[in-house]
């Protein structure tokens, strides 16, 4: 049954992936990459790691598309801008559409039947509770730096932000 669900969850992603190529329309196209990145979350959920699901959200979906959204409807797009565009990125991209197909079916032919075994897979790598007591026992010193810097980069955006009075 996961598998299933894992499945219908993909071809979501790659349907909508797709569909955010060819829209036509920038708000469609921004409103399909959403789908895309919570279909990319679904399926790490399905995949036993939450924590990168939870992040996919909060980061990708929460974070950026809702930026990329607020600033697609602050540059106000027209058609006459459509028509100035040149044909040279679109070359690029089905250049690159390409090589990545023949990378894929490389790898594709180089699979040989099974490659892992059903027996040696651990279900419990991908919790939260296993990060956390991995990132709060053996890596604490880096994440509290991680976190000044951070905090250091808030405080510095204020400081620039900051009109004068």
């Amino acid at each position: 049954m996961d598998q299933i669900l894992f499945f219908i969850v993909a071809f979501l992603a790659i349907a909508s992936a797709v569909y955010f190529v060819f829209a036509k329309n920038p708000m469609y196209a921004i409103l399909s990459l959403i789908v895309t990145m919570f279909s990319i979350a679904g399926m790490y959920i399905l995949l036993n790691a939450q924590f990168l699901g939870i992040v996919q959200i909060i980061v990708y979906t929460g974070a950026i598309m809702v930026l990329f959204l607020y600033i697609l409807m602050m540059l106000n797009l027209n058609k006459e801008d459509e028509s100035k565009k040149e044909n040279l990125p679109k070359f690029i991209g089905i250049f690159s559409v390409c090589i990545l197909f023949v990378g894929m079916l490389g790898a594709y032919k180089g699979l040989s039947g099974k490659t892992v075994a059903e027996s040696n897979i651990d279900y419990s790598v991908g919790l939260t509770k296993n990060l956390g007591r991995l990132l709060f026992n053996e890596y604490v010193l880096p994440f509290e730096l991680a976190s000044i810097l951070i905090l250091a980069g808030i405080v510095g955006a204020v400081l620039i932000g900051k009109k004068d009075l």
